[in-house]
């Protein structure tokens, strides 16, 4: 190859990497439509974690580590008004003993004083793999938002990371600073109030340069949550990536805002499976999912919805997903809320096959 030659292939990589969500050639039908029948949980098996009294149990994210399962997920409280992060633990994923708080909110003062919301970090991405937990520098990791005020997701709400050595501790080590946040320099105009749920994962392909990719939702004031990404090459240093966000939804209205939120990433036949959660385009909230070849494009389903509304436990919303494969069966955890009470906010679970 000559140094011309050279030259333009280095520029079209260049060109494709900042293209645009949606510039590359989308997932043929057939592929969503085979991704959608492996990844389906039509059997709603019922809360599996009720909100305590006073309390809202949400965001769920479940992992394998021994001979047991963890969950780890978030609780508000109010007072003090505000999220801190719990864990609990199950021998079959089915019937779960909470076990506490794993992530406080920050002493009076902190960035995040009030608010402490995780989820795990480094899942396997492979489906119907491991399941467990990976590490970086012989440590466990897990990425939070957190904020300084009461209530409920006040804004400003950054992220950052903590760290363990063992994944089902009873307390986790703050970095002590956010990582990402909506006032930095390099913030999208899209992004500069709250930086919501994060998914961080190791990509040993380093298909976007880098070993630790995060895709986290975000929004502006009276905008849209959307879905981006960023970067980092050792879990501490975050870089965007894009001058955009990589997934949205179009609202039905002008001044209805909409979601696509709480993002959980895995690798199904080669390509990347994005679950997400929706809420406003469609009647309520649900969870849905994306295909993407290369982490940047993705390919909407535009079929059945994976979870949506249909019991008492969850009438109101079913979103929020964390999907995984063990033994043949599909479970995908998600927060239920209850249209009679709107306060009782659980954890459920539903199946890809019927389990009683």
């Amino acid at each position: 190859m000559n140094h011309r030659s050279a030259a333009i292939v280095v520029a079209l990589s260049s060109m494709l990497a900042m293209a645009p969500a949606g510039a590359q050639q989308s997932i043929p039908s057939a592929e969503m439509q085979a991704i959608y029948a492996e990844v389906k949980t039509p059997h709603k098996f019922g809360v599996v974690i009720p909100a305590p009294p006073g309390k809202m149990v949400d965001c769920p994210a479940v992992f394998r580590f021994k001979d047991k399962w963890y969950m780890v997920y978030v609780q508000y409280e109010d007072p003090p008004g505000g999220y801190s992060t719990q864990l609990a633990e199950s021998g079959d994923l089915l019937k779960w003993r909470p076990l506490g708080t794993i992530l406080p909110r920050g002493e009076a003062g902190a960035w995040d004083s009030h608010q402490a919301a995780g989820g795990v970090a480094l899942f396997d991405t492979k489906w119907g793999g491991s399941n467990t937990l990976g590490t970086h520098e012989g440590k466990y990791w897990l990425s939070y938002l957190g904020g300084p005020n009461p209530g409920y997701e006040p804004p400003p709400i950054s992220i950052s990371l903590a760290w363990s050595v063992h994944p089902a501790a009873a307390a986790w080590r703050k970095l002590g600073q956010p990582v990402l946040g909506p006032g930095d320099a390099d913030a999208r105009p899209t992004e500069r109030s709250r930086l919501f749920k994060s998914y961080v994962f190791r990509d040993e392909t380093r298909t976007l340069g880098s070993p630790f990719v995060m895709f986290y939702n975000a929004h502006s004031e009276r905008d849209d949550e959307r879905i981006f990404i960023a970067v980092s090459d050792d879990m501490r240093v975050w870089k965007r990536r894009g001058a955009s966000h990589v997934l949205s939804n179009p609202r039905p209205s002008p001044n209805r805002s909409v979601i696509s939120g709480d993002p959980q990433i895995v690798r199904i036949n080669g390509l990347w499976v994005m679950f997400y959660f929706g809420a406003f385009w469609k009647p309520g909230a649900f969870d849905t999912f994306a295909v993407s070849r290369d982490l940047m494009n993705w390919t909407k389903w535009e079929g059945p919805h994976l979870i949506e509304p249909s019991e008492p436990w969850d009438a109101q919303y079913a979103h929020k997903p964390w999907v995984l494969k063990h033994n043949g069966v599909v479970y995908h955890f998600y927060c239920a809320v209850d249209k009679s009470k709107p306060e009782n906010r659980s954890i459920a679970l539903a199946t890809s096959r019927k389990l009683r």
